[in-house]
C-alpha cells in the first residue's frame, strides 16, 4: 500500500505533467533538432565549417537550446524520478521542494552540455555520410555497439548509485545538486548513443524520440550487473508487463 501511494505522490505527478507538456510542445510546434535535409551531393562539396555556419543560419542557437531542453525534459526527466525519490526521502519536509529543484538543475545541466556535443556529432555524421539512410545506418550501428559494451553497463550501474546526503544547510543543497549532476552524467553516458539516434531520422524525429524514451525507461528497470560484452534490453519490463497481463486475464476469467 505504501509503495503504491509513493508512485502517485503529487511531486511525481508534477514531474510527469511537465514531461508530457514538453512532449506536447514538441509535437505541436515541431523541433529544429533533426538533421537538416541538405542536398546529399552538396553536403560533401562544402567544408564542415561552412555546413556548421549554414546550420546556425537556418536555426538559431537559442532555438536549438530551447528544443534540446524540451527533449531532455520530455525524454529524460522520467528517468530522474527514482533518484529524486531518494533525494526527497533524505530531506526534511521543508527542504524537499528546494532539494528537488537543485537535483533537477544538476541533472538537466549535464544533459544541456551533452546536447552541444551530440548536435555536433549529428552534423558531422550528416556531412560525412552521403545519404540520410546511410547516416541512420551509421547511427544504428553506433547505438548497437554501445548497447553491448561494458562501458554502457558501467554507466548504467552508476545510474543506480545512491550517495549519502547531508541533511542541513549548504552541504544539503550542494549534495542535492551534485547528485543531480553526477546522476545526469551517468545517464548521459548510458543514453548518448540512443539520443544521437533520435536526432538522425529527419521527419521521423518525434517517432524516434518516443521509441528511444520508452526503451531507456524500460532499460532503467534492470538491476546493476557485472561489466561484460552482452546485449542489454528491456527484458525486465517485458516480464513485468507479461505478469500483469496474466494477473488481469486470470482475474477476468475467474
Amino acid at each position: 500500500m505504501g509503495t503504491a501511494a509513493r508512485r502517485f505522490d503529487p511531486w511525481v505527478i508534477t514531474v510527469g505533467s511537465i514531461s508530457l507538456a514538453a512532449w506536447s510542445i514538441l509535437a505541436l510546434a515541431g523541433s529544429d533538432l533533426a538533421l537538416p535535409a541538405y542536398c546529399s551531393a552538396a553536403v560533401w562539396a562544402v567544408p564542415l565549417s561552412a555546413l556548421v555556419d549554414l546550420a546556425l543560419a537556418s536555426t538559431s542557437p537559442a532555438r536549438m537550446a530551447f528544443d534540446w531542453s524540451l527533449m531532455v525534459v520530455a525524454m529524460m526527466w522520467p528517468l530522474a524520478i527514482a533518484p529524486l525519490r531518494y533525494v526527497r526521502s533524505r530531506s526534511f519536509a521543508r527542504r524537499r521542494p528546494r532539494a528537488t529543484l537543485l537535483f533537477l538543475a544538476g541533472y538537466t545541466s549535464a544533459w544541456m552540455v551533452a546536447g552541444v556535443a551530440l548536435q555536433v556529432l549529428a552534423l558531422v555524421a550528416r556531412w560525412a555520410v552521403p545519404t540520410p539512410l546511410a547516416a541512420l545506418g551509421v547511427a544504428v550501428a553506433i547505438a548497437a555497439l554501445w548497447q553491448v559494451s561494458p562501458a554502457k553497463q558501467w554507466c548504467l550501474n552508476r545510474c543506480h548509485r545512491r550517495p549519502s546526503l547531508a541533511a542541513f544547510g549548504a552541504a544539503a543543497d550542494r549534495g542535492a545538486f551534485d547528485f543531480g549532476l553526477t546522476n545526469g552524467m551517468a545517464c548521459v553516458g548510458a543514453c548518448w548513443a540512443l539520443m544521437l539516434l533520435s536526432l538522425v531520422p529527419g521527419q521521423a524525429h518525434l517517432v524516434a524520440m518516443a521509441g528511444v524514451a520508452l526503451f531507456v525507461f524500460a532499460e532503467r528497470l534492470e538491476n546493476p550487473a557485472p561489466l561484460a560484452w552482452r546485449w542489454r534490453g528491456i527484458g525486465k519490463a517485458l516480464r513485468l508487463i507479461t505478469a500483469q497481463a496474466r494477473i488481469r486475464f486470470a482475474a477476468n476469467f475467474r
